[in-house]
Formats: C-alpha cells, sequence, structure tokens
C-alpha cells in the first residue's frame, strides 16, 4: 500500500522529500499529514518544529517536505487532496502561483500571498501566517504596535507581509526601500504607508518606534541595510534574518541600546499560526520555539 500511495503521488508531482516514508506510512495509518511544499525543501527548519508540537500534545500527525516542478503547483494541490493531506506551508517558488489553486482569504489576497493552506474545506483554503507570524513575534516581545510608527526596510515578499501585519494592528508604517518605484507600490496598497529610498533612513528613523528589516541583507555576508548611526535605543529592532541569529543589524542595534527581536521568532510564529488553523488547538511555543533554535 505505501508503494502504491508513492506512485499516486508522482503521478501528481508530488514526490516526498523526507526521504523517511513518513508520507505514506501516516496515510496508510489514519494519521493526520501536514507538511511544506517549496522548491527546493531541503533547507527547512519546519518539519522539526511541528513534529515537536505533535509530540509534545500527542497529536497523531506527521509533517513532511514536498518538492513538485516548479512549473506543477496546481497538480501539487490536486494531489494534496486526493491523498488526504490536511495542510501544507508553502515557500518559494509557490507563494505567488498557488493564489490560483485555492480559496484565497483577505489578507492574504492583499499581500498577494499564501503560506498556508487548509484541505479541511473544498475548495482548500490558502492564508498568509507570515503577517500575523511577525506581529505575534512584537507581541511575544510587550511591543505596542498600535499607534507606533514602523519603517520597513525591503518591499518584496517579507516586505509586504510585515507592511500589511503592521498596519493592520494600527502601526503607521513607513517603507524604505533601494529602489524607491517598488516602495511607492507597496504603499499604494497599505493603509496609510509611505514610501522612502533608503538614504532617507536617518531621517525616518530619528522619530520611529519600530524598525523591520524585511531584506535579505545580513544573510550572507556581515553587513547591514541601516546606518549604525540612526539607530537609538527608544527603537525595537526586527531583522527577518534568522541565520546567523545575530545578524549585524542586530547587534548594532543593541549597542546602541535598542530592544532587538531575531528573525527566529518570525518563523517560529507563522509556523504557530498555521498548526494553530490546521488543528485548532493552540500550540506549544515553547516546546515549538526550543526545537527550532535546536537547529539554528
Amino acid at each position: 500500500m505505501s508503494l502504491l500511495l508513492g506512485q499516486i503521488a508522482a503521478e501528481f508531482g508530488y514526490a516526498d522529500r523526507s526521504g523517511t516514508g513518513l508520507f505514506s506510512d501516516a496515510i496508510v495509518s489514519g494519521m493526520d499529514v501536514y507538511g511544506l511544499i517549496g522548491n527546493p525543501v531541503g533547507h527547512s527548519l519546519s518539519p522539526p518544529m511541528h513534529e515537536a508540537a505533535y509530540e509534545e500534545l500527542g497529536i497523531e500527525a506527521r509533517y513532511v517536505t514536498f518538492e513538485p516542478e516548479a512549473d506543477a503547483i496546481g497538480e501539487a494541490i490536486d494531489g494534496a487532496q486526493t491523498l488526504g493531506v490536511d495542510g501544507l506551508n508553502v515557500t518559494i517558488p509557490f507563494k505567488q502561483s498557488v493564489l490560483d489553486h485555492v480559496a484565497v482569504d483577505e489578507r492574504a489576497e492583499r499581500i498577494g500571498a499564501v503560506n498556508t493552506i487548509d484541505f479541511s474545506a473544498d475548495p482548500p483554503t490558502g492564508h498568509n501566517t507570515d503577517a500575523a507570524g511577525v506581529v505575534r513575534s512584537f507581541e511575544h516581545h510587550a511591543v505596542d504596535l498600535d499607534g507606533a510608527t514602523a519603517v520597513i526596510v525591503g518591499a518584496g515578499g517579507a516586505g509586504r507581509a510585515i507592511a500589511f501585519g503592521l498596519a493592520d494592528a494600527g502601526a503607521t508604517v513607513r517603507i524604505a526601500n533601494r529602489t524607491t518605484d517598488r516602495a511607492e507600490s507597496l504603499a499604494a496598497a497599505v493603509p496609510g504607508a509611505t514610501a522612502h529610498g533608503l538614504d532617507s533612513l536617518d531621517t525616518l528613523l530619528s522619530d520611529a518606534d519600530i524598525l523591520a528589516n524585511a531584506t535579505s541583507v545580513g544573510m550572507e555576508e556581515d553587513e547591514t541595510p541601516v546606518p549604525s548611526a540612526a539607530l537609538h535605543d527608544e527603537l525595537v529592532v526586527l531583522d527577518a534574518v534568522y541565520s546567523p541569529i545575530k545578524t549585524r543589524l542586530l547587534r548594532e542595534a543593541e549597542a546602541a541600546g535598542a530592544k532587538t527581536i531575531d528573525g527566529a521568532w518570525m518563523l517560529l510564529f507563522q509556523g504557530v499560526a498555521a498548526f494553530e488553523r490546521w488543528t485548532g488547538t493552540s500550540a506549544p511555543v515553547a516546546v515549538m520555539n526550543q526545537a527550532l533554535r535546536d537547529r539554528l
């Protein structure tokens, strides 16, 4: 039976990349199946985080990874329904292309990206927990977003999720990007937001409460997108980069006396939001956080 299920999955372009047989074994045994769909997915930290939550709460479920071809997202979603998958997280390159294959909720439609699919309805529903993840990251660190002034550096996918999440929570959003036209496009979609170039960061941050780096700067090199002189001790600084866990931006923010939030919190809380949507159960946040950080 496991072999047959594997063959059916392969027909849908739905190859299990966990290398463990967990997918077919879970289907055969009647367990709930959740997972991550993307290409590539081998680097993902989501499986240990979710598996730790299932074990902690005694939930009979498995979390596996799938890697369909880049042009096969439609077939992959059909395959997930046919095979009885309960929920999927979605990552690059499918966050936008999957919009055409699920019923998209209002926030995900505004952001223009889906990172979580719930198969409990027909058609399956698409959601964006990245926005919820950033808001819950700030809330976890006792940061009041309502009425705050937030500067977001970057207007790509992460920037969009952060901008909508913070604006929905009551913050005034200022978007700074290397190319101002992209910042202007995002600002036009986010209520009350304004667009700026990176050369305006000194001025933008002078009276800001929050700074969020939504670029990849600091991931591959020890660099920062923000001049250290612009940082001050009344800022809360979040960096979406989680590898390394303490980027140059966060080190310089700490030196300036700012409160800092590393990118692993965003990764954690987007996963928490997905877990709670799928299971209807409060997530064991501390357990998931430990499982995540053990692998960073």
